[in-house]
């Protein structure tokens, strides 16, 4: 453990309670979740400032925050969701797996919110949620999935999963594909410790599902994309 460690233990958990709390209440009055997204991006930019955590982000040019997109990101740290609610501006649903869902009290609130629970595998559960994040698209809202389906231990891009671009093409939104670098270094995987440190955000052009004959076209096209952004904002 560290200090930042420490600060989560103490500051951070006993906040994010009385918040979760604070939330579940909020979910009875607003069940579509909006509100609670608001609250998530305050929760989110908190943790930001309160481990240290500097960001710049490039490309906020390439997208509309009141229009909806199927965002997708790498995935390298804990961090991640935090930086991604705090920073992109959207009314956002994320993509979990299903065992965070069965958190006490966190779980609930969450897929109260509009939070997709999935589970591992190929099988009919998890296809349910893939339909189920389509139709928030189709509800004007957006939705986050990570396509390699796990954190990278050093910073590299794993093998993308196509689910995420059938709900793409299911859900008719375009697909915004967001390059995370350094985030490994911040909570880096099998650690506790948590580092102060520079993060950059990369955000591409939108692509159209449209314009793809197959969620594999559009899938590659993401991961070359991302791929090319590491490699190329790293080494700057």
């Amino acid at each position: 453990m560290n200090f930042r460690t420490l600060l989560f233990i103490f500051v951070l958990i006993p906040i994010t309670f009385f918040g979760l709390i604070y939330s579940f209440f909020i979910n009875l009055v607003d069940p579509t979740g909006d509100s609670f997204n608001k609250i998530a991006a305050w929760w989110s930019r908190l943790n930001i400032k309160l481990f240290g955590i500097s960001i710049d982000i490039e490309g906020r040019e390439n997208y509309n925050p009141d229009l909806n997109y199927l965002v997708i990101s790498n995935h390298a740290g804990m961090a991640d969701i935090p930086l991604l609610i705090g920073t992109l501006n959207l009314n956002i649903r994320m993509l979990a797996k299903e065992e965070i869902g069965k958190v006490p009290l966190f779980g609930r609130v969450i897929k109260k919110a509009g939070f997709i629970m999935i589970k591992r595998g190929q099988n009919r559960e998890a296809v349910k949620s893939l339909l189920a994040a389509s139709e928030v698209l189709k509800s004007g809202r957006s939705v986050h999935i990570f396509p390699e389906g796990t954190r990278s231990v050093d910073g590299k891009l794993l093998p993308f999963k196509r689910g995420a671009f059938l709900v793409a093409q299911k859900g008719g939104a375009p697909v915004l594909p967001v390059t995370i670098i350094g985030s490994h270094l911040i909570t880096p995987k099998k650690s506790l410790k948590i580092h102060k440190g520079k993060i950059r955000i990369i955000i591409a052009p939108p692509l159209q599902p449209s314009q793809f004959n197959t969620a594999e076209e559009l899938m590659n096209t993401s991961s070359k994309i991302i791929e090319n952004n590491l490699t190329r904002y790293s080494n700057n």
